[in-house]
């Protein structure tokens, strides 16, 4: 039987419940999670039980709901996020897969690449109102990861993960609420993997695998 830590039932009751303060310093992130030991110590981490605590609350926002019942009004940070997506989207056709002699891993994807860390910011200074915009360098890495690795020229649940990271993120710091869950969960994380799949099929993405 699954057994839910208390800490992440509680945590998954209202993501309104961790909010940061106001007065929170945001900080650029870096990779701290390199060795076994490093796992074990993350999943006993408060981050841990609130990133895990997130998805079940997303989770349970879906249960027995219909397509139909999703409103069709968005919130002003799911309708931007929505526009975000459609411009990365957009941007696969402004960058085409380049004639090379290996089938798979289209070099254009790292150029691709390059195009939304140059404008990740900018982007996501669109989706935050002016009062979050110092939290963009913190939260950026997130949705920067979410899209593959541009060395490998791949894609996988990592990345995925990556994603949920960044909507977790939105979430800690107010700019989704909690009567956004179910149109993040439909809507938004639908339409990152609409862009996710033409990625793939555009640029011949591999498979990511545990390194």
């Amino acid at each position: 039987m699954f057994h839910i830590n208390p800490a992440v039932s509680k945590s998954c009751s209202k993501l309104s419940d961790f909010v940061v303060d106001a007065d929170h310093e945001y900080t650029t992130p870096a990779k701290c999670v390199k060795t076994p030991q490093d796992m074990q110590l993350w999943e006993k981490s408060e981050a841990y039980f609130e990133y895990v605590g997130f998805i079940l609350a997303i989770n349970e926002a879906v249960k027995g709901v219909k397509l139909s019942m999703i409103p069709q009004e968005l919130s002003v940070t799911v309708q931007k996020l929505m526009e975000l997506l459609d411009k990365l989207g957009m941007m696969i056709d402004q960058v085409p897969p380049i004639e090379q002699p290996q089938r798979f891993g289209n070099q254009a994807f790292r150029t691709w690449y390059q195009k939304l860390k140059d404008l990740a910011f900018d982007l996501l200074k669109e989706v935050l109102p002016n009062n979050l915009h110092r939290a963009i360098p913190e939260i950026m890495m997130y949705i920067i990861d979410g899209f593959g690795n541009s060395t490998r020229i791949d894609y996988g649940t990592g990345h995925e993960i990556s994603f949920l990271m960044f909507l977790c993120c939105l979430f800690k710091i107010g700019a989704l609420v909690e009567e956004d869950k179910a149109t993040v969960a439909c809507k938004v994380f639908a339409k990152y993997l609409d862009v996710v799949r033409k990625l793939q099929q555009t640029y011949r993405m591999e498979p990511a695998v545990p390194s």
